[in-house]
């Protein structure tokens, strides 16, 4: 087992505070490897052997590699993975101050085990706007502040006795964190004020944003042999990672491959950076129509192209067994997922299953297959929703997790291999 794909991994974590950031770092490495940033509001020269990326709204990515001799009529193998995951938001207006203590008002983002955020160290990040002189174009920067100023606080057992039998969590009243004592001098836009001081800005200069709170521990190795990873945004970096990994190793030599990577599949995708939105289909179609092709002979690439949507598998629970399906019991560090579902909530079928299963055995890859307990679901992945509007063959592979969708998840350190050398099979084998 290679600890560097693990290590790649927890410095794209360390990195990706927010989908932003995210969005930043991939594209650091794909400018690192040699890719070429292309604008959508631009014409495209494309050449063959090319590397080439394009950002959407800051969030979302979409990078492709063209072989060295490009046919004619030639298909796409695509991989797409998310940027975000699940937390919680700051909104517009967000200064409390109550009992002599400064809180932040913030709404929950996505599917979030709300109390794995208790007693956490917290810190903001995202996107932050500010005022221009031209008011179609204004400012926009990130923001990162790096160390923890937040935290929401547990109650005591000796008030709440019954703690332990489980206790409801409601959104808008135990979710807000504390983040200072009030002055004795009134302040009605403290965190403002903080954020400006960050940014080096004045107060008014700040016209919106989209800041996020996070979990600032760090991604560790865990076990007897280090066996296993625990670290926050496990959902859904291992993916990038992995993604953007196997798209930079190598591409095949007449084939065009494509990385795809969207914002907003924690609340459904069906934004315009996410997976529901026209933006793959969108840049699929001007690669080819770079080259000279119709669009007849884009819709023609559907029926020999592939989609691999990458996403992470919930593994056996050792202490909750029954919730598993009882014949499909996928266990960390034994390889990748194949999700399958009969109600498409995975989008797979078995011809392409197929073809990766041989791509994996090939070369020695483990792989487990998951599907749900026959009586209950387990969420869905942005590859239905892509692949309704891309109908291509389409698989959801990802690896296991527990405590999915905590503020802090748990993996196999070997997993994280397994998925970047299926997704470089995925890439580099010929036609």
């Amino acid at each position: 087992m290679s600890r560097i794909y693990a290590e790649q991994l927890l410095r794209l974590v360390e990195a990706g505070t927010s989908p932003f950031h995210v969005t930043a770092d991939v594209e650091r490495q794909l400018a690192e490897a040699g890719f070429t940033r292309l604008f959508m509001d631009c014409d495209w020269g494309l050449d063959n052997g090319g590397k080439y990326y394009v950002v959407h709204n800051g969030s979302s990515l979409i990078a492709f590699t063209i072989g060295k001799a490009l046919r004619y009529r030639e298909s796409f193998r695509i991989a797409a993975a998310h940027t975000d995951f699940p937390g919680l938001r700051v909104k517009p207006s967000p200064e409390l101050v109550k009992d002599g203590y400064r809180q932040l008002n913030v709404e929950v983002y996505g599917g979030a085990i709300l109390n794995t955020w208790l007693d956490r160290p917290l810190s903001a990040t995202g996107r932050v706007v500010l005022r221009s002189d031209e008011v179609f174009a204004p400012r926009v920067c990130l923001v990162d502040f790096r160390k923890p100023f937040l935290t929401i606080p547990n109650l005591a057992i000796h008030i709440n006795r019954d703690v332990n039998k489980g206790v409801e969590l409601n959104k808008q009243t135990d979710m807000l964190p504390i983040l200072g004592l009030d002055g004795e001098e009134p302040d009605e836009i403290f965190f403002r004020k903080y954020l400006a001081q960050e940014l080096q800005v004045e107060p008014d200069e700040i016209l919106d944003y989209e800041l996020g709170l996070y979990n600032t521990d760090r991604g560790e190795f865990l076990g007897l042999s280090e066996e296993f990873i625990s670290s926050p945004r496990l959902d859904n970096l291992t993916s990038v990672q992995a993604v953007v990994s196997a798209l930079i190793s190598g591409s095949r030599t007449k084939g065009i491959n494509v990385a795809a990577f969207f914002d907003h599949e924690e609340i459904g995708s069906r934004t315009k950076q996410g997976a529901g939105s026209v933006l793959l289909s969108a840049v699929l179609e001007r690669v080819l129509l770079a080259y000279g092709r119709t669009r007849e002979h884009f819709l023609e690439s559907f029926y020999k192209s592939m989609l691999l949507s990458v996403d992470v598998g919930h593994a056996l629970h050792p202490n909750k067994a029954d919730k598993n399906d009882p014949t499909h019991k996928n266990v960390l560090g034994k390889g990748i997922c194949i999700k399958e579902a009969s109600g498409q909530s995975y989008a797979t079928d078995s011809e392409a299953v197929a073809v990766l299963q041989q791509l994996c055995e090939a070369r020695g890859i483990p792989y487990q297959k998951f599907v749900n307990r026959s009586d209950g679901t387990s969420g869905s992945t942005l590859g239905s929703i892509a692949s309704s509007f891309l109908p291509v063959k389409t698989v959801d592979v990802g690896v296991p997790l527990l405590a999915m969708h905590s503020s802090r998840e748990l993996m196999g350190t070997a997993d994280q291999e397994s998925l970047v050398r299926a997704l470089e099979a995925f890439y580099q084998v010929e036609s």
